[in-house]
């Protein structure tokens, strides 16, 4: 492991998701240990998008922004809000230049699958609908996430392609959750892994699921057999984490399927540690983010 990660391993919580709401204010209170984001060069707006039920975000809109992501936060579809993403939406707007839509999606036990993936697309198609008036147009709105966001992500891509829904311009997916079956190398054998290992990884698929096999690609899109006609995707992978060879099992048949795909695997790194803003490879990791978004908005 990265010796700078290495030295902060003990201050992160014990690897477990048996209690949401617990789970939750713990979530919250890592997230508040992040120094904060400078959004002087940015509007920062908090919004609700008309839907069934509405749809609260945070809008994150850099001078001369010249694109858009939804974009959607982790913990297990189980923990975070507009709060704990705030300080890594600010740094994707800063470092991409292009407009964050932070989407505050239903958790789950309480509401899950399909709700969260409703929400995503509610918020998708207002965005696309109301492109102008983020300053963008339809054809430049990417779609992304981190770890159970990510997933949300590939999996509004698959829906958006199968319904005809809005045009998606890119996948920014970072160590997304793709998979509930856990039957990769990753999954079986990281059972000790900082921040999440294979007992987390299976009580979020749990909440998330009501405690069935997923039972469509859009809850779980490596499930899905057809990966053609989806928008080309950046995925970036931690070495020590279970989603790891999931993400790049998604990566290569996205490939095959003839989905242009830039794939990053970390070395050193685990799950979620991004976070450890005073490692090198923590900020390398966040400015890639930005830079492969502005570089596929841009094209």
């Amino acid at each position: 492991m990265d010796p700078e990660l290495e030295a902060f391993i003990a201050l992160f919580p014990p690897a477990k998701l048996d209690d949401p709401i617990t789970e939750r204010v713990n979530f919250a209170k890592l997230a508040t240990s992040v120094p904060k984001p400078d959004t002087s060069a940015m509007t920062v707006e908090d919004r609700t998008v008309p839907g069934d039920p509405d749809v609260a975000i945070r809008v994150y809109r850099p001078h001369e922004a010249q694109g858009a992501i939804i974009w959607m936060h982790g913990g297990g579809w189980v923990m975070g809000d507009l709060e704990t993403e705030h300080p890594w939406a600010a740094r994707l707007a800063e470092g991409s230049g292009a407009v964050v839509i932070s989407v505050d999606y239903r958790l789950a036990p309480e509401n899950p699958f399909p709700a969260a993936l409703d929400d995503v697309y509610t918020v998708l198609n207002w965005a696309a609908e109301n492109a102008a008036e983020l300053g963008v147009t339809p054809d430049r709105i990417a779609i992304g996430g981190h770890s159970a966001g990510g997933g949300l992500a590939a999996a509004t891509a698959l829906r958006a392609r199968d319904e005809q829904g809005p045009s998606i311009r890119f996948q920014l997916l970072n160590q997304p959750g793709l998979d509930d079956r856990q039957e990769t190398w990753s999954a079986r054998s990281f059972t000790d892994t900082p921040w999440m290992n294979r007992d987390k990884v299976s009580a979020m698929w749990r909440h998330y699921l009501a405690g069935q096999p997923a039972s469509s690609p859009y809850a779980a899109p490596a499930r899905a057999t057809d990966l053609s006609g989806l928008p080309p995707a950046y995925v970036a992978t931690a070495e020590f984490c279970p989603n790891r060879d999931e993400d790049i099992d998604y990566a290569v048949r996205l490939l095959r399927s003839g989905v242009p795909v830039e794939l990053h695997q970390w070395s050193g790194t685990f799950h979620g540690s991004q976070a450890i803003l005073t490692a090198d490879v923590s900020r390398r990791q966040l400015t890639e983010l930005g830079v492969a978004l502005r570089r596929a908005l841009a094209e």
